[in-house]
């Protein structure tokens, strides 16, 4: 089954080009597209894509904003965020406010698709730069909540076997999927099979849940 895509991009110049590439690459499929935030808030629940690409900074409610009112209104929906330049404030808010990722607007097209595969998948594009941003935060409210309350007994985290924490390393570096099976030589479906394991030990969902998890053992 294609993996369907939405696109809310003010540009309407790229905007017609995203909905090119994804309407003719095998395996995705553009169900629609959108000039602002607030006609795509109204439509999307009910188009429901299994991934949306949202232009970080829209005219009117802003891609943030945006992302924020969707997870409320369809959670299910991964929002991976557009943007010109490496804001890291803009993009830790949006990351923050449930986007899956980000990629920079001038990303190769191959860069793009394999993007929207790994979010599909469950991972997150991000850089390596922000993806620390994201883990120093979860690790400031992990020590913020361990002041005020006793550490447990049981720690999840050392279940783990070498090789899991291996690619756990490399996630909270910001790696995808495929680059780390490049550097522990080993298969892509190996990799996937790694992180699988790790989110059902660690008991998470997402890929900063589990970074944050194993980092404030």
């Amino acid at each position: 089954m294609p993996i369907t895509v939405s696109i809310v991009e003010d540009n309407e110049q790229l905007r017609a080009t995203l909905a090119r590439l994804i309407s003719r690459s095998d395996g995705f499929q553009c169900l629609s597209n959108y000039g602002d935030a607030e006609s795509a808030l109204a439509a999307l629940p009910g188009v429901k894509p299994e991934v949306v690409l949202v232009d970080i900074n829209l005219p009117g409610m802003n891609g943030v904003e945006f992302v924020g009112k969707l997870k409320q209104a369809a959670p299910e929906i991964l929002a991976v965020m557009l943007t010109a330049y490496e804001d890291t404030d803009n993009i830790f808010n949006a990351l923050a406010a449930g986007a899956a990722g980000y990629l920079l607007k001038r990303a190769p097209r191959s860069e793009l698709l394999e993007a929207i595969r790994e979010v599909k998948r469950g991972g997150s594009p991000m850089t390596t730069h922000i993806a620390r941003k994201v883990v120093q935060s979860f690790q400031r409210t992990a020590a913020a909540a361990a002041a005020a309350a006793a550490p447990k007994a049981d720690d999840p985290a050392s279940t783990l076997s070498t090789r899991e924490q291996e690619v756990l390393d490399l996630l909270s570096q910001g790696f995808l999927y495929k680059e780390i099976a490049e550097k522990l030589s080993i298969s892509y479906e190996t990799v996937h099979t790694y992180i699988r394991r790790i989110y059902e030990k660690l008991q998470v969902r997402t890929r900063t849940e589990a970074v944050a998890k194993f980092l404030r053992r």
